[in-house]
């Protein structure tokens, strides 16, 4: 049974392909052109997963769409009328596209298929938004049972919902329904502190521990009525997202010292403080969730999607409580996920197939489900464009980029197949030195070109992560914070300005360090990323440290890369020092054209 599974016409597009409930295949839009969160329907990821699959003409049995529009359709009517007359603006905007677009999924579908050459077998077939999420976090975890815990904005009305997976089966036992919603509480502090809504939520997340808890009493206060069960109300008098174009409104302004913050103007003390304000209210609530959700399910193990999953530092709080004794996400929490689980949900839960878990090991192949390069391949673009480069095999290669790392040099990997989800996890990754205080600045600044406060991640041996952090499991998918051992954090002063904070040496691994001495981990087996996993052993075995500095492959406003010719254009874009192509190794001092900086200029657009 092959299965296409698509996500598309709200941000970060996706398509996934299964056959008999293995995944084959799976990527974002937004990879393919360059568009960074994509909406628009992915024509390009579908095209993609048809030819990994080798699909042929009659060989696709079904598709399944991640929302019912529909249903969905009804509840953005039914919350016009429900605030008219306000909220004209926004309809005005919003139907139209509806009634050209968004209602017309399944010729768009058959459309897409017919342009290439692939005949579907029956109607496409329609899963809610939430039951997406929940098959994508159940159903490719390692577990026979589980609870199930899916927090977003919203799908069709269910905004957060709490379930519970058995075999090849799910059943949600409670939702949450629209307006109240956690996600796009998120995103309201999002807006407000000046960072674009459904892409800046992470900056957010990293600006908190810089701040003070300043709010979160007027938070409770004002903005939300919380219950034990974490469930809430939100007074929507402070809000804009139901009659308005932006998420807040002047009440809100009030409320918290005045305007939002301009996007790109300096972030002062108000914004670190209504971060960390957010954050902690967002931490008790998905607490409060996942304690709701042992008592009423039993279950002892838990499985996490919807964009709010992707918050590591509430996970990582959640994973430190002990409610549940483990816990699965899904590395692609966001809605580019769900369409995964809806090619999953069918499957599984409708044509009742058999599922085998084996209790440690997932289904998601570490992730690595997008297109892959051949070595010829890669030879032939390096050929074609005769760029020079340098072919290193064998032990030779782990060895050598390890040993330019030691160096202090940036280097650009691209190796094996992209990631499916917003992490870049070793295939399309920048990697560095994590010893080096002065790394963090040089990546964020000269590199990435963006906010000089965010931090970076380590990737750390599977073996060796205990020598680091307070911390014991697996965290392959970047999904969870861990403290930094205490022996290795130094002493700092935390009363200082925040440009001086961000350069503290904070331990001696200062460039995966976070200002609250927390990082945001990803352990690499052997198992999972051989290749990867040989570059961080050859570095321990050069200087001692089993742990490297890892963060994507892309600038700021831009998708992660995706083909060679998108890795060579970023490299030469920026200050990196080194570009890895599968086994042949690039160097920026060789390159023709290296200081037309014109020449490969990227697009960045504000995130």
């Amino acid at each position: 049974m092959t299965i296409l599974g698509i996500s598309a016409l709200y941000h970060d597009s996706a398509a996934a392909l299964i056959k008999d409930g293995e995944v084959i295949a799976a990527a974002q839009e937004e990879r393919f052109t360059r568009k960074k969160h994509d909406p628009d329907f992915p024509v390009n990821a579908i095209k993609y997963c048809i030819e990994e699959g080798k699909i042929g003409k009659k060989d696709l049995d079904a598709v399944v769409f991640y929302d019912k529009p529909i249903k969905k359709f009804a509840r953005i009517l039914t919350t016009y009328f429900s605030v008219a007359p306000k909220g004209l603006r926004s309809a005005l905007m919003a139907i139209p596209v509806w009634m050209k677009v968004k209602l017309w999924v399944p010729l768009i579908i058959e459309d897409t298929l017919e342009k290439l050459d692939i005949e579907l077998q029956g109607e496409p077939y329609f899963a809610e938004h939430h039951q997406a999420h929940a098959a994508s976090a159940f159903f490719p975890s390692p577990f026979e049972k589980a609870a199930i815990l899916t927090i977003d904005g919203v799908g069709e009305w269910a905004t957060s919902t709490i379930g519970k997976g058995n075999g090849n089966r799910i059943e949600i036992m409670r939702e949450l329904k629209f307006p109240h919603s956690l996600g796009l509480l998120y995103s309201a502090f999002t807006y407000f502190t000046g960072f674009r809504v459904n892409s800046g939520e992470y900056k957010l997340m990293g600006l908190a521990p810089y701040g003070e808890p300043r709010y979160t009493e007027l938070i409770r206060d004002k903005l939300i009525d919380l219950k034990e069960d974490g469930s809430f109300r939100l007074n929507l008098k402070y809000f804009g997202y139901l009659d308005g174009l932006t998420m807040t409104n002047r009440r809100f302004n009030k409320l918290f010292d005045g305007p939002p913050r301009r996007p790109e103007s300096e972030i002062t003390q108000r914004e670190m403080d209504l971060a960390r304000s957010i954050q902690d209210i967002t931490e008790e609530i998905v607490l409060r969730m996942a304690k709701h959700a042992a008592r009423i399910t039993g279950e002892k193990k838990l499985c996490l999607a919807g964009g709010v999953a992707l918050n590591c530092v509430a996970n990582g709080k959640l994973h430190e409580s002990g409610v549940f004794d483990d816990i699965w996400i899904q590395p692609a929490s966001g809605d580019a996920g769900g369409a995964l689980g809806a090619a999953m949900m069918l499957h599984y839960h409708i044509q009742g197939n058999s599922r085998k878990p084996d209790g440690i090991h997932d289904k998601m192949k570490g992730s690595y489900l997008g297109p892959g390069f051949s070595d010829s391949g890669l030879k032939e673009f390096i050929d074609r464009s005769a760029y020079p480069a340098k072919k290193i095999t064998g032990t030779d290669w782990a060895g050598t980029i390890a040993g330019l790392i030691d160096k202090g040099k940036v280097i650009g990997l691209f190796n094996g197949r992209m990631e499916f989800g917003p992490r870049a996890l070793g295939s399309r990754s920048i990697i560095g030195d994590p010893r080096s205080p002065k790394m963090q600045s040089i990546m964020n600044l000269k590199i990435k070109f963006r906010e000089s406060f965010r931090p970076f991640a380590p990737s750390c041996l599977e073996e060796d992560v205990e020598d680091y952090f307070d911390f014991k499991g697996i965290s392959p998918y970047m999904l969870l914070i861990a403290n930094v051992k205490k022996d290795r954090i130094k002493n700092t002063d935390p009363n200082i300005p925040l440009r001086e904070k961000i350069n503290q040496v904070r331990s001696d691994i200062p460039a995966v360090t976070h200002v609250d001495y927390t990082a945001r981990l990803q352990t690499v087996s052997n198992e999972s990323n051989p290749e990867y996993h040989s570059i961080i052993k050859a570095f321990k075995e050069l200087t001692g440290y089993g742990i490297i500095i890892n963060t994507s492959f892309n600038i700021r406003g831009e998708p992660i890369v995706c083909t060679p010719a998108d890795a060579y254009n970023c490299f030469m874009a920026t200050e990196m020092d080194y570009l890895v192509l599968g086994p042949y190794l690039l160097d920026k001092k060789e390159q023709p054209d290296r200081l037309n900086k014109d020449k490969w200029k990227i697009d960045q657009i504000l995130d």
